[in-house]
């Protein structure tokens, strides 16, 4: 990646900064990590939809939803079942590690925010420094590579 050169807004010295400060994963790694947990959210919905109601089964969507990502995003791995099948995990941009789970929930919240307009959040990781995208960036993480980040 070029080094670009970055205006001091205080008047100083530019800042000089060549891309992201570590592995980032990709966008079809996430975009697969993202099917195959929708796929795994959907069979609990579609059980209770037709087996029940369908406002329901929107009720356990949800709840099941907010407690999947949250628990396991949050958690000491920052992984999803579908983050765990293609080697990514969630990751504090900041401090390193686990994002813990207050932070977990924010960032769930941040996927809502990211589909209203146009799925536009969930592509922003495609020109950010950071490959962050919007959720990423309400949570203050970001999505690695478990190879470059592992594990505990």
């Amino acid at each position: 990646m070029a080094t670009t050169q970055q205006p001091d807004p205080f008047g100083g010295v530019p800042v000089y900064s060549t891309g992201s400060s570590g592995p980032r994963a990709g966008f079809w790694r996430r975009f697969g990590a993202t099917i195959l947990d929708g796929l795994i959210l959907l069979v609990p919905f579609v059980i209770v939809w037709y087996a029940l109601n369908p406002v329901l089964g929107y009720a356990v969507y949800l709840i099941s939803s907010i407690a999947y990502f949250t628990m396991l995003e949050g958690g000491p791995t920052g992984q999803t079942l579908g983050k765990k099948a293609t080697g990514i995990r969630v990751y504090d941009l900041k401090a390193g590690g686990s994002i813990g789970y207050g932070r977990a929930f924010i960032r769930y919240i941040g996927h809502i925010v990211s589909g209203i307009v146009i799925y536009l959040g969930y592509l922003w990781m495609l020109w950010d420094k950071e490959k962050q995208t919007w959720h990423d960036k309400m949570a203050g993480s970001v999505v690695v590579p478990v190879g470059n980040y592992p594990v505990g």
